[in-house]
């Protein structure tokens, strides 16, 4: 299976934009998807903040949130790439900086820091050309490192970069045919965000929202789906290794059935494409990320149980 890798590049488009195209152009070359920046030229500029001609009317900040709304595209072999010439970074990309490492985004940098006083591990510089040959000869991002004198400063830069727990809801979408069928199809997505693998349904839970208006939130966010929360199958926490995992987060997984009336799916963004399988044939034929292999093994064993 081709292991699909994603960035982001960030700099000044004002100052830097023709250095950002050759970064962007050395990654598209190598088999990286750019989500950003797009393709094209600068046309327009307000309050010092560079435009492209469809942004030329709109407001800055919009732009700038829809730009880093990217950062939830980039799945677990995504990573942001700050071009910064001379260590410069600027105030724009300074923000941008900010909210990637707080969304636990792998960061790398062009040139180290000079005007901007974030904690940057060890082994975060690396130049266009040298990122891009390192994955296409590793199959991976490099890994971070903590050097010995800033094994302090990494610390305090933890705790406060990587939330203490977080809870997600997800969705074995059932699939009611009118027949008393033993075995429903459930629907099943492939995203990026699993490495190009299928996984259930589901997301993040916001702040004061319940368990079940999540669930049922992220079903019509991301397939456009309308239905009703059923059995519960499991709650579990992270399992390591799942290519998900990240260590010093509880990650927390309360996954239920729901059910459904129809099959016309409309996928937003953050998934590839998707299947109805009987769970059987799925556990089976499909290359299904660990924490949904666990959620479906489960969810099959309650229908086993619940026939006898």
């Amino acid at each position: 299976m081709t292991t699909l890798f994603r960035c982001i590049i960030h700099g000044s488009f004002s100052k830097h934009f023709a250095e950002i195209k050759k970064a962007s152009a050395v990654f598209t070359r190598a088999g990286i998807e750019v989500l950003a920046p797009k393709d094209g030229e600068l046309t327009s500029s307000q309050d010092g903040f560079a435009l492209f001609e469809d942004e030329k009317d709109q407001d800055p900040r919009l732009v700038e949130l829809l730009y880093l709304h990217n950062l939830k595209k980039l799945g677990t072999n995504g990573f942001s790439y700050f071009v910064n010439p001379e260590g410069y970074i600027g105030k724009s990309t300074s923000y941008e900086l900010g909210i990637a490492q707080l969304t636990n985004t792998r960061c790398f940098f062009a040139h180290g820091l000079l005007d901007h006083p974030a904690y940057v591990q060890k082994h975060s510089i690396w130049s266009a050309d040298a990122l891009a040959d390192y994955i296409l000869s590793h199959g991976s991002l490099p890994a971070p490192q903590v050097r010995r004198n800033e094994r302090y400063i990494h610390k305090l830069w933890q705790d406060l970069m990587v939330p203490g727990s977080v809870v997600a809801t997800g969705a074995i979408i059932e699939h009611q045919p009118t027949t008393n069928a033993k075995e429903k199809e459930i629907l099943l997505v492939k995203t990026h965000k699993w490495g190009n693998r299928y996984s259930i349904v589901g997301g993040k839970v916001r702040r004061n929202e319940r368990l079940q208006e999540a669930l049922l939130r992220e079903v019509r966010e991301e397939t456009k789906l309308q239905g009703e929360v059923g059995a519960h199958i499991c709650t579990f926490d992270q399992i390591q290794n799942s290519g998900y995992y990240q260590k010093g987060i509880q990650h927390i997984f309360v996954d239920n059935i729901v059910k459904v009336k129809s099959k016309q799916v409309t996928l937003n963004d953050e998934a590839q494409d998707y299947v109805w399988a009987l769970p059987s044939e799925a556990l089976q034929h499909l290359d299904i990320e660990p924490n949904a292999r666990t959620t479906v093994e489960l969810y099959q064993e309650q229908l086993r149980l619940s026939v006898r």
